[in-house]
This record gives C-alpha cells, sequence and structure tokens, in this order.
C-alpha cells in the first residue's frame, strides 16, 4: 500500500482498475423485453388462474342475486315492465298465510328428515370404521343411494308409497295396522318425503362421519378399552367428542338441504306438486317461491321469498358461527 501511494505521488501513472462510482451505477443497461415479460408474468399469472371463477361466480352467482334483490322490490309479472312497489312483496309474505304454512312445513321436514339422517349415518360410520369382512363394499354401498338420481329414487318410493296397491300400506295390512293416505294426510305424507331424503343422504354423511372417526388418535380407544370401557361407551366418550366439529358441519348442510328442499316434493305430489299437494300440506318455501314465480308469474313475490330464504340461510350460518366460536373457548379453557 504504501508503495503504491509513493508512485503516485512521484507523478506515475495510477492503477489500471477503476473505482466504482455512481455515475456508473446510473448508468447500466435498462432491463431488457425479456426481463420485463418475466415480471409481468409473474405478477399477473395468479390472476389470471382465478379470473375463471370469478368471472363465472360474477356472471351465474352475483348478478342473480342482486337481479332478484332488484326484483323483490318491485310488482313484476310475465310479459310487463316492472313497478317500484318498496317493501310491499315482503309485507305481503308477511300477511300470506300459504307462506307461512311452507315456512312450517320447510321447517318440519328439516327436522323429522335431518334427525334421523345424521343419527342413523353416525351408527353405520361406527359399524364401518371397525374391521368387517367385506368392509370395502359395505362402504361402496351406503354411497350407491347418493349417486341415484331425484327423479329415480323418488319414483320409487311413490310406488312404496302408494296409498291402493303400495307396499308399505300391504305391510301394515298383514301386521293389523290401519290404511294410511300418504298424499292427501299431513304428516304421513311429510313421513314419506323424510323418508326419501334420509335414504338419498344417509350414506353421505356416514361416509363424512367415516373419515373423521379414522382421524381419531388410536391412544384413545387404548386408553378407554384399558379403564375397562365398552364399546358403546367408547363411542360416546371419545368418538362422539372427538368428531364434534364435523357433526356441527353435518348438521348445518343438511339444515341448508333441507331449506332448498324441491325435488322430492314436487315429484311425489305428481301434479298437485307444485303447490305440496291439495291444502299445502308438504309445500315448502322452495315449492312456494316457484309457485308464485311461474304459475301465478308474480315474480317480484317469488324473488322475495328467495331472498327470505337467504335470510334464513344466513342466519343459520350466523348459528353455526357462534357454536364454534363457543366450542373454541371451552377448548382453549
Amino acid at each position: 500500500m504504501a508503495t503504491s501511494v509513493r508512485a503516485t505521488s512521484d507523478g506515475s501513472p495510477p492503477s489500471s482498475r477503476p473505482a466504482p462510482s455512481t455515475s456508473d451505477k446510473s448508468g447500466s443497461r435498462p432491463p431488457g423485453w425479456r426481463t420485463k415479460l418475466f415480471r409481468f408474468d409473474t405478477k399477473a399469472s395468479p390472476y389470471a388462474y382465478v379470473a375463471p371463477f370469478f368471472i363465472l361466480f360474477a356472471a351465474f352467482g352475483l348478478f342473480p342475486l342482486i337481479y332478484t334483490g332488484w326484483l323483490s322490490l318491485h310488482q313484476v309479472e310475465l310479459g310487463t315492465h316492472a313497478k317500484w312497489v318498496g317493501f310491499d312483496n315482503y309485507t305481503g309474505l308477511w300477511d300470506n298465510q300459504f307462506f307461512w304454512k311452507a315456512l312450517r312445513n320447510t321447517f318440519t321436514l328439516g327436522v323429522i328428515s335431518t334427525v334421523p339422517q345424521l343419527m342413523i349415518a353416525l351408527g353405520l360410520a361406527h359399524l364401518l370404521n371397525y374391521k368387517l369382512r367385506g368392509r370395502g363394499f359395505f362402504r361402496v354401498a351406503v354411497l350407491a343411494p347418493y349417486a341415484t338420481s331425484v327423479a329415480a329414487a323418488t319414483l320409487v318410493f311413490i310406488q312404496m308409497f302408494n296409498p291402493d296397491y303400495g307396499m308399505i300400506n300391504q305391510l301394515f295390512g298383514h301386521i293389523g295396522l290401519g290404511h294410511v293416505d300418504w298424499e292427501s294426510s299431513k304428516w304421513p305424507a311429510q313421513i314419506a318425503i323424510s323418508t326419501i331424503v334420509t335414504w338419498r343422504w344417509t350414506g353421505y354423511n356416514a361416509l363424512i362421519y367415516l373419515a373423521a372417526m379414522q382421524a381419531v388418535p388410536a391412544d384413545l380407544y387404548e386408553a378407554a378399552a384399558l379403564d375397562g370401557a365398552s364399546r358403546w361407551r367408547q363411542f360416546i366418550s371419545v368418538t362422539i367428542p372427538s368428531i364434534r366439529p364435523t357433526i356441527l358441519f353435518t348438521i348445518i348442510v343438511s339444515t341448508i338441504g333441507a331449506t332448498q328442499l324441491f325435488g322430492e316434493p314436487l315429484m311425489f305430489g305428481g301434479g298437485v306438486g307444485v303447490t305440496g299437494g291439495t291444502d299445502h300440506q308438504y309445500q315448502t318455501l322452495s315449492l312456494y317461491m316457484y309457485d308464485k314465480g311461474w304459475n301465478t308469474g308474480e315474480l317480484g313475490q317469488a324473488s322475495a321469498v328467495a331472498w327470505v330464504m337467504l335470510l334464513i340461510l344466513l342466519l343459520i350460518g350466523a348459528v353455526n358461527l357462534l357454536i364454534v366460536r363457543s366450542n373454541r373457548r371451552k377448548l382453549g379453557a
């Protein structure tokens, strides 16, 4: 270092290696088009990948929702122009006895179809969780009703519940029970419809429960067995608490499905399926909305029914959120 300093002071030429300067940095070459294209692709590709979902959702989900809300505030009939009426369609539903009847029918059909369905699904999942011969066959078999179309399943059950020659009434006659009118009476008709719903969805929920049960640690069952717990006690004290979030999920999903029940009661009633029978004894909110929209042509009131159903589903979601938060606090405590 000292030699180089002296050489410079004597007038000798400086070192040939130039020192870096700020001017060199500022004069660097701009990035080429390939670099710009790469940067643009890195930033824009994620948005391009998710764009189809949002476009389809906006076209077939968001726009119909907003447009239905706009229609619910107007008096609209097929072939006529919309007339602003504000909340008259909603107040009209409040004073309509058929709307309240459809709401009660939706609630009762949901209860008598959801509760047995989930209880049977829990029992089936508990049996399939053990090592049985042909376990794979039974798992596929319980899912077969879910793969069956609504029309095919309903047509079969219509023949079974036929008041004149149905298999159910013939069986009741053999065991000494009286004749049941499965179509004109309120509770028999709702029980028949709920049987169709239970038959179709039990296997689906059973497989969901089975997947949750297989995630339960085996150590819990071993510890319970060492304490002398029977299989029933293990099911109550170990299995149910461990799959509680899954049970809550199936309750919410089944409740939403019951609120939107449409195909089974429509086909069960045949010619009077839209009105839910001759006395509206099993007309659900979905059938009432369809009846208002296409039979009587009152699209504004039908849209109001659709938004009432949406509010009911949002209320169910809010209750679900409160229950989940309550369970988390308990687990945290």
